[in-house]
C-alpha cells in the first residue's frame, strides 16, 4: 500500500526524475502552459506548487531555494517578476490540468498543465461573475438574524401606526 506517498517515481532514477521535473517546471514557467503525459503533469503539479508559493515573497532566501530546484536564471526572473504579481492574492491552486485524451503513437494519456492566472479564456469570465468572498465568522450569524427579525417587526408596525394616526 502507498499510504501518504506523494512522489510518483515515473520509472526513473532519482537524478533523472529531478532533472525531468526541473526541465518541465522551467518550460511551464516560460510558456505558461505545456502539453505532457497525465502522470508527468500530476507529478509536476506537486513539484511546482511549493515553488510558486515561495515566489510570492521575493527575498534572497526564497530565490536561492527556488534556484536550487530550477537552476535557470531566466525562469527565476520570470517567476519572481511577472508570475508572482499575478498569483499574489491566490491562496493556492496555481496550476490546472486538462485531460486531452490519448496519444496516437503509444496510447498514453495526454494532458495540458497551465498556470491558472495566465489563461484569458477561463480567467475573465470567472473574475467578472464571482464577487469577492465575504469573510464571516460562524458566531456572528445569530446577531444578524436577531437584527433582521427586529427590523421586520418594526417595518409592519410602522404602517399600522400610520393608519391609526390617519383615523
Amino acid at each position: 500500500m502507498r499510504h501518504g506517498v506523494k512522489l510518483n517515481r515515473l520509472s526513473r532514477t532519482s537524478a533523472h526524475r529531478k532533472s525531468l521535473m526541473s526541465n518541465l517546471a522551467i518550460e511551464l514557467i516560460s510558456h505558461k502552459r505545456i502539453q505532457t503525459t497525465l502522470a508527468k503533469a500530476k507529478a509536476l503539479r506537486v513539484y511546482i506548487e511549493p515553488l510558486l508559493t515561495r515566489a510570492k515573497t521575493d527575498d534572497t532566501h526564497n530565490r536561492r531555494i527556488v534556484f536550487s530546484y530550477l537552476q535557470d536564471k531566466e525562469s527565476i526572473k520570470e517567476l519572481f517578476g511577472v508570475i508572482s504579481e499575478k498569483i499574489a492574492n491566490r491562496p493556492g491552486g496555481y496550476t490546472r490540468i486538462i485531460k486531452l485524451g490519448k496519444r496516437i503513437g503509444d496510447n498514453a494519456e495526454v494532458a495540458l498543465i497551465e498556470l491558472v492566472d495566465f489563461n484569458e479564456i477561463y480567467g475573465k469570465t470567472a473574475a467578472e461573475e464571482k464577487a469577492p468572498a465575504k469573510k464571516t465568522r460562524r458566531a456572528g450569524g445569530s446577531k444578524k438574524k436577531a437584527e433582521e427579525k427586529a427590523a421586520e417587526a418594526e417595518a409592519p408596525a410602522a404602517p399600522a401606526a400610520e393608519e391609526k394616526a390617519a383615523e
